[in-house]
């Protein structure tokens, strides 16, 4: 009876279908970015958040230690720029980068800022590792999918 009165009624019918499943599809994106938000929120709120975005903020506000973080990451890049053209390096080369990194590191600020990054990086990887087991599976992830290998399903590893 339905597919009659559908075939009788024509377009129109099938238009507030079409409308039926677009807004059910809507909604469910509505819920998602609803979600996401949240998600958002929330991390905006976590204290450990929070603790790495003030020693971000330290080190972009502190000079010093901006200018000692570019000239490591500098002679880095040229270190290994002349590894990649097979030029060998000095030990006056190697032990200059060492001196510069290990004062780096030893600068509060600029190793608080590293330590900021890596905690970002790993809530980052963490959060979408979730994600993509959970798009990946079709279901939520168990703790024996987010430890296992990490190289997702068909591997024959789990």
């Amino acid at each position: 009876m339905f597919g009659q009165r559908c075939r009788r009624a024509g377009r129109p019918g099938q238009k507030e279908r079409h409308r039926f499943v677009q807004n059910d599809t809507m909604s469910q994106s509505d819920a998602i970015g609803r979600k996401t938000r949240e998600l958002c929120e929330t991390i905006l709120e976590d204290a450990g958040f929070k603790s790495a975005q003030q020693r971000i903020q330290a080190f972009l506000d502190d000079e010093k230690a901006r200018t000692q973080y570019e000239s490591v990451v500098q002679q880095g890049q040229e270190l290994r720029r002349k590894q990649q053209y097979g030029e060998p390096l000095t030990e006056e080369e190697i032990d200059r980068f060492e001196r510069a990194r290990e004062a780096l590191l030893a600068n509060e600020v600029a190793r608080g800022f590293l330590d900021a990054q890596a905690e970002l990086e790993e809530m980052r990887q963490a959060i979408q590792q979730q994600v993509s087991l959970t798009l990946e599976l079709g279901r939520m992830p168990t703790e024996e999918d987010i430890n296992g290998c990490g190289c997702g399903s068909g591997c024959g590893c789990h």
